[in-house]
């Protein structure tokens, strides 16, 4: 059976330079790196490569880059570590409608603790409008976060926009923390925190063929956090525990390669989410292309299918050899319609049908047609089988 991996946001495939990259600190130089004699000495030395490695990726300082163990803790880290170190100067914080649940429930559980928190919704596809986050500021506002682009629609915001706007349009005494969460976009798209404009920035090593386990927040000097974990010195004394050594060392070695081949990565990357919009909405009958139709990542391609239900399909594709996902990784499972499609206005039962199409590089035309070889008849059959369909 010929195997079609369609679900990059979920996962990528380690680089074999990556692994290689990876595999002494597996076998011989498994020491500490926090310890003084010589077995600390090159798992110390590995790290802080690694470092300077993720902050080149980004265009930030090495001293800016702490590590974590995955995209969702380095929003957990962002989200409640500033907001709870500078509860002082206020206890509001601004996040858009469609963030990552590691944002959201990040949020939800410092209104538990007393803060308030204002959602700002955003357009049919998926945008933040920047004047609607400068509207929402207010002098006790310390944070705004909105993610670079999404994971589940595929749209990329305009942080840059956003964070020019907080600063000519704020009243405040002190403009707030502005944090991005960058999983869907570090080592894809151009990530420059400069430019940005952002004092937060999340990534994650699994979205760009780097190992699960391993991730990153870049703190821009200056700007206060609050540990999550207490313990110990490491990171900084902003994240205590031994670290994962070999899953760093392949999270930097990741970012290497993707800042040195991402942009080769697109140019492949385009024309095979093109053809996929293209055939999926030209040939099967009522599917809606979800997010930004432009303003999207190279290899994102999310629709919903009307009728039937995308877990249906995810099960169908995978007996062909496809595999997809429906919805956000960490959500699909929940059986309910998505928060980022029901922020866009999708109404539930189509919401349903959502499936995203995550293309890798290494990913031909090939498997895109193989895609839509397979994947027509299994709506047809399924919609045959759904009292809501009619033929039309």
């Amino acid at each position: 059976m010929r195997e079609t991996y369609f679900d990059h946001a979920a996962t990528t495939p380690l680089l074999p330079k990556v692994v290689e990259a990876m595999l002494p600190y597996l076998k011989e130089h498994w020491g500490n790196p926090l310890s003084l004699h010589r077995f600390g000495d090159r798992p110390r030395e590995a790290m802080e490569k690694a470092r300077a490695q993720v902050a080149d990726l980004i265009g930030a300082q090495p001293r800016e880059i702490y590590f974590t163990a995955s995209g969702s803790e380095a929003n957990n880290m962002a989200i409640k570590g500033a907001a709870l170190m500078n509860q002082k100067k206020g206890k509001h914080i601004v996040v858009s409608a469609i963030e990552h649940h590691s944002v959201l429930n990040s949020a939800k559980t410092l209104e538990k603790l007393g803060f308030e928190v204002t959602v700002v919704p955003v357009d049919e596809h998926g945008l933040v409008n920047p004047d609607d986050i400068a509207a929402a500021i207010r002098e006790d506002t310390t944070l705004v976060s909105v993610m670079h682009a999404n994971n589940e629609i595929g749209t990329i915001e305009p942080i840059v926009e956003i964070a020019q706007a907080l600063k000519e349009r704020s009243t405040t005494r002190h403009l707030p923390y502005i944090h991005t969460d960058a999983v869907a976009a570090a080592g894809i798209l151009p990530v420059d925190v400069k430019e940005l404009g952002v004092d937060l920035l999340s990534l994650a090593g699994n979205q760009f063929y780097g190992p699960q386990g391993a991730g990153a927040l870049f703190i821009r000097k200056g700007v206060r956090v609050m540990p999550l974990i207490d313990g110990g010195i490491q990171e900084g004394g902003r994240r205590a525990g031994t670290e994962n050594v070999a899953a760093i060392v392949g999270l930097g070695a990741a970012a290497e390669l993707a800042k040195a081949e991402r942009e080769d990565w697109a140019r492949h990357l385009i024309p095979l989410r093109d053809r996929l919009i293209e055939r999926l909405t030209t040939e099967i009958d009522h599917v809606y292309l979800t997010g930004h139709p432009t303003l999207r990542l190279p290899g994102h391609v999310s629709i919903c299918v009307e009728f039937i239900e995308g877990e249906s399909m995810l099960l169908f594709l995978n007996m062909q050899g496809v595999a997809v996902s429906s919805g956000s990784t960490c959500t699909s499972r929940a059986l309910k319609a998505s928060h980022v499609l029901t922020a866009i206005g999708m109404p539930a039962a189509l919401a349903q049908g959502s499936l995203v199409f995550t293309i890798g590089k290494d990913n031909t035309m090939e498997d895109v047609d193989y895609v839509m070889d397979v994947l027509p008849p299994i709506v047809q059959r399924l919609r045959q089988m759904s009292p809501l369909y009619k033929g039309g």
